[in-house]
């Protein structure tokens, strides 16, 4: 296969690309630790082979002309380029179905890449013609299965209580003479750090679907949940389920602490006030403008206001301006920073980070090993029958310990 360029000496070649994206997508400093990092290599260096020619069939020659003595560039590819690697991934007959899947997956994350850059003008990996050769689902969904581990949880968890700790204590112990612009930011940033962490144990901890907790722009009925819908001394929370109705959930122990201090910190003025509101300056300024003017702020009058707090939201706090709740597209965002912040080592083709679907997971493997399908599908307001398909790995290995454990008897 080869593809019409332009002149040899304007190309770019790929793997000019490959060290920053890989830089990108390390941990560590200078991004050059993870296994994410170390599996994407592989599979560049591999894809960068295969485009050359050095890989696939012998009536292969890769991607670059004919006339050209060059390795392969940007300027050769389109989604013809990734329909044929699909196609040769999916004839590698030692390949299973799910491998297949996540090899191509590797790639299409750096095709995403490559376009945010402006390397590529269209992420080609994505579009039907491209993926159509690669093999039908399986039902494993390797792409979609991220389970956080007890290791991750823990990580995490850990990360989030230092950090809380650490700027409630700078909170609360400020000498008596501090300014108020001192008490302002020290404040700000003990509620964030309770914010954050009472979130992560919320995913961690309750199986919640996190559009469960969140605004969902797109559903008026979905606002996120409010203080008002919380117990904590009875260790429940009203949530509007995935079935289109409220239900309550349950608070385990390991919750509760997290949400208290963290109440105790925001002091939101009433219940009505969302869990997590959204801390973006830019909707918090238009917001607090918007309501002092309705209730009859002259332009002066309010910027004197704001000048007196350090940032909107304590300014929201202190004269009751309720935000809206953030939404699920932060809390991935939140999620994103603190993986990366407490140095949480994930590999994973399309989720480099704990993503909030792999804490519903996770949860979901620690109670069907404890406790059975039965009280894992109350858990996570699912049906038996779903639970037991999604989680069949378990029974499997389980099963497999029992035929071990016969046949051994029967050796004996």
């Amino acid at each position: 296969m080869t593809n019409s360029t332009s002149k040899e000496q304007d190309t770019h070649p790929l793997t000019s690309s490959f060290e920053r994206y890989l830089q990108d997508k390390g941990k560590g400093r200078g991004g050059d630790g993870g296994n994410y990092r170390r599996n994407a290599e592989r599979e560049l260096q591999r894809f960068v082979e295969w485009a050359a020619g050095d890989r696939g069939d012998d009536d292969w020659t890769g991607i670059v002309p004919n006339d050209a003595e060059r390795e392969p560039a940007f300027e050769d590819i389109d989604e013809r380029t990734f329909r044929e690697y699909a196609r040769h991934l999916a004839g590698d007959r030692g390949l299973k179905q799910n491998t297949v899947q996540t090899y191509y997956a590797y790639i299409s994350a750096w095709c995403g890449w490559c376009v945010n850059e402006g390397y590529l003008e269209a992420h080609y990996t994505q579009r039907a013609s491209a993926t159509a050769p690669l093999p039908e689902d399986d039902g494993r969904k390797p792409g979609d299965q991220q389970a956080w581990t007890p290791e991750q949880r823990h990580e995490l968890t850990r990360h989030v209580d230092e950090q809380a700790r650490d700027a409630v204590e700078a909170y609360t112990t400020l000498p008596a003479d501090t300014t108020s612009p001192d008490k302002q930011r020290a404040r700000y940033k003990a509620l964030k750090a309770t914010r954050d962490r009472a979130f992560v144990y919320l995913i961690a901890y309750t199986a919640v679907r996190v559009g469960e907790l969140l605004r969902d722009p797109n559903d008026p009925r979905r606002r996120g949940v409010r203080w008002e819908d919380l117990n904590l001394e009875d260790g429940s929370m009203d949530v509007y389920r995935k079935k289109q109705q409220w239900d309550a959930a349950s608070l385990p122990d390991p919750v509760t602490h997290p949400l208290k201090q963290y109440r105790k910190m925001l002091k939101p003025p009433t219940d009505r006030w969302p869990v997590f509101p959204t801390f973006d300056q830019r909707t918090l300024g238009t917001l607090v403008q918007e309501e002092l003017a309705d209730r009859g702020h002259q332009p002066a009058a309010i910027e004197d206001r704001r000048d007196e707090f350090v940032c909107d939201l304590l300014l929201a706090l202190e004269d009751d301006i309720r935000p809206q709740s953030i939404t699920t597209d932060g809390a991935r965002s939140m999620l994103r920073r603190l993986t990366d912040d407490a140095g949480v080592d994930v590999d994973h083709p399309r989720h480099e980070y704990l993503a909030p679907h792999g804490g519903r997971r996770g949860m979901g493997e620690v109670l069907v090993r404890s406790f059975g399908y039965t009280v894992a599908a109350r858990y996570l307001d699912n049906s038996e029958e779903m639970v037991r398909e999604r989680y069949s790995h378990i029974e499997a290995g389980e099963l497999g310990d029992v035929a071990t454990e016969a046949l051994n008897e029967i050796d004996g």
